[in-house]
């Protein structure tokens, strides 16, 4: 392997994580955690391999994702508590689940469908043909930089009408996404929070069906997501008069139309909560609600926007419109961690058809992006990124993914260019010469 010297914390922590894999494989993750961070271009496994400078191993390397694969729930695990352990909740912890497919070609890409393109771009391609990841992020604040996500683990989805293609002895069995969801939340709940801790989850509008919802509460998990302008709302059930005998009702007799509560002239509120890093004036109403899906009772919120009105919702029918609404904006983060994944990491770059290898491979760019952000995040903005070269550049411009990576690259190079047992003293001259070079180099 190449004389890449990690710093002392990422170097333990991606040795935890391959505490999950089988002892005569193990030591190989460094190696592919290396190529992940320092390869460039387009980002195939074999850059990967060539960057940690294994290639004369390559073969092993390779095949080692498939490994990475099929152990990939243990070792996301592994990074839950450590995430925990370097940023333990205080008191709430806000996890996010969204899906995104990577593109993909060819016919014996094992796992691979068509599925809804998010991005349709110009062409306006309806559908994409690749592979869809669904992922579980957690939301943490930065006490400067605002909401970040570390997405911490993933599930392939593959279309039933998929599966008789793979074959059967690496076959899994057909979940839809509101299951997969259900199962990495289940996971996220015992790992990656504490007993004590309250945990909401924000989603998508897509998973706000009966499905996640029940398992969500299940869980004691308070749900915050889009509501259809359609729903099938309920107002609140009467109060039951003393002495009235059998069950309860859930449900309340009278329909809510949102679109009437939201044409409605009176009722609509004004407040300044804090969105999106900056404090946003929004105009919205709220009320209570029963809702079939949910199990009972939820709060809605409607909020105008430029194209009209939005709704959103809560499990929780006690929470605030501010904690709904930072919720929502939360689940931005998701998003940015599946565009840092694919652009600064390459993340449906590596042209694998094995389904395991290609889950591998996913992994390896979430655990990479995650571990780079925890080491990244005590560190002052002047050590992660120097704007000294770009005066056109935002100076008050957070850090990007990109910028952490970057100086994590330089640090890993300093400290194998520091490990070097020269016979004299390197001049300093030769030193800021290589300062100089690191940095046009990264």
């Amino acid at each position: 392997m190449a004389d890449w010297k990690l710093p002392a914390d990422v170097g333990g922590w991606v040795e935890s994580l391959a505490d999950a894999l089988h002892a005569r494989v193990r030591h190989r993750l460094a190696a592919i955690f290396l190529g992940v961070v320092f390869a460039v271009g387009r980002r195939t496994v074999s850059k990967w391999i060539a960057a940690a400078g294994v290639s004369d191993d390559w073969k092993a390397h390779y095949y080692f994702l498939g490994s990475v694969g099929r152990k990939a729930g243990q070792v996301s695990l592994q990074l839950m508590l450590i995430a925990r352990r370097e940023l333990p909740p205080e008191g709430r912890v806000l996890f996010l689940i969204d899906d995104s497919p990577t593109k993909r070609y060819g016919p014996k890409v094992e796992g691979a469908g068509f599925h809804h393109n998010p991005t349709p771009g110009p062409a306006g391609a309806e559908f994409v043909y690749g592979h869809s990841w669904v992922t579980l992020s957690r939301a943490v604040k930065h006490p400067e930089h605002g909401m970040i996500g570390l997405p911490l683990a993933a599930k392939l989805y593959v279309r039933e009408k998929d599966l008789p293609k793979i074959p059967a002895w690496s076959r899994p069995p057909f979940e839809t996404k509101l299951v997969q969801a259900g199962a990495l939340l289940e996971q996220a709940c015992r790992f990656a929070r504490h007993a004590d801790d309250e945990a909401w989850v924000a989603v998508d509008g897509a998973y706000a069906k009966r499905a996640f919802l029940r398992k969500a509460k299940s869980l004691s998990v308070w749900v915050v997501s889009r509501l259809r302008k359609d729903a099938r709302l309920f107002d609140l059930p009467p109060r039951r008069k003393p002495g009235q005998r059998g069950r309860p009702p859930k449900y309340g007799r009278n329909r809510i139309s949102l679109a009437k509560r939201a044409a409605h002239k009176s009722g609509w509120q004004t407040g300044e909560f804090e969105l999106y890093g900056e404090t946003t004036t929004k105009t919205y109403k709220t009320f209570l609600a029963t809702y079939p899906p949910a199990g009972g009772v939820i709060r809605v919120v409607i909020v105008k926007d430029e194209h009209g009105w939005i709704a959103f919702f809560s499990t929780n029918p006690d929470a605030t419109v501010e904690e709904i609404l930072q919720a929502v904006a939360a689940r931005a983060t998701i998003e940015q961690d599946f565009h840092d994944v694919k652009e600064v990491h390459g993340a449906g770059q590596q042209q694998l058809r094995n389904l395991h290898a290609n889950i591998g491979a996913w992994h390896m760019t979430l655990w990479t992006y995650t571990l780079i952000e925890l080491w990244a995040w005590r560190r002052p903005a002047k050590e992660l990124v120097d704007r000294t070269t770009r005066p056109w550049d935002d100076a008050s411009r957070r850090p990007s993914h990109a910028d952490k990576r970057n100086a994590l690259r330089r640090t890993c190079l300093r400290e194998a260019f520091s490990t070097l047992s020269p016979r004299s003293r390197v001049p300093g001259k030769i030193r800021r010469l290589v300062d100089r070079a690191l940095s046009l180099l990264i």
